[in-house]
């Protein structure tokens, strides 16, 4: 969801997405509000997975446009050798990605130029960058929600499970139907967009996880997962998300 970088406090967008961002807002301002805590929710996660799991190289597919607190630079305040491989088939995203994206000097970062569906070149790109008998952090942020067919995206999340080894962990969170007036937003938008954008049931977000350990506490709205204050939750969004370990 590239197109409301501005309303992650990013400077770095263009006009068209900013056409976009300010086309669902007018109907549905809480779009906002929904990457935001999306984002916080990234941030949680990738926390997480570099000081409790241990976890030392991600592959974040659907990256989008940087913003402030990239995968990279959460994972690599923590653990500076961390590595990091972004994937995405936006053109402008990759030239911003590159321009933008800097990894510490320990680390290192790849960017990838991939449609997320095309995943033996994922796998293949990767590998020059990833040791893939290590586990690894796989990011999935907003982006199967842009592949219409639930069975076509369950399907790209278990090809990219099935090339890591035990010990790697899914994060993941997409929009849902949980809000009328965010599925309303979508229905008028979806017909202008690009590309559209599919919202789910929670419990198809949850289906993304099938064969993995579900982490507390589940699959949940975002700002439910893990809240860095119980007493500082944001009211839910409609957006659920949750991280898994492959066994």
């Amino acid at each position: 969801m590239c197109a409301l970088g501005e309303h992650l406090g990013g400077t770095d967008n263009f006009e068209a997405d900013r056409a976009a961002a300010e086309a669902i807002v007018s109907v549905f301002p809480g779009m906002a509000d929904i990457t935001r805590r999306s984002r916080q929710f990234t941030g949680r996660a990738v926390g997480h997975l570099v000081r409790d799991a241990g976890i030392r190289q991600f592959l974040d597919v659907g990256s989008g446009l940087p913003t402030a607190d990239n995968t990279h630079e959460i994972a690599q305040r923590i653990a500076p050798e961390a590595r990091i491989v972004y994937v995405d088939n936006d053109p402008l995203v990759l030239a911003h990605a590159r321009a933008l994206l800097t990894a510490a000097p320990a680390g290192r970062c790849q960017y990838i130029d991939a449609d997320a569906r095309d995943t033996d070149r994922i796998l293949e790109e990767a590998a020059r960058t990833l040791d893939f008998t290590r586990p690894v952090g796989l990011m999935l942020m907003g982006i199967l929600g842009l592949v219409e067919d639930y069975d076509e995206a369950r399907s790209v999340v278990r090809r990219l499970l099935a090339a890591l080894p035990a010990g790697s962990h899914l994060a993941l969170n997409d929009g849902t139907t949980t809000d009328a007036a965010y599925v309303e937003a979508l229905r008028r938008h979806n017909p202008r967009a690009a590309v559209p954008y599919t919202a789910r049931s929670p419990e198809r977000i949850a289906g993304y996880f099938e064969g993995l350990e579900l982490l507390e506490p589940g699959v949940v709205s975002c700002p439910r997962w893990r809240p860095e204050s119980p007493r500082e939750q944001a009211p839910d969004v409609a957006a659920y998300g949750g991280v898994g370990l492959k066994p």
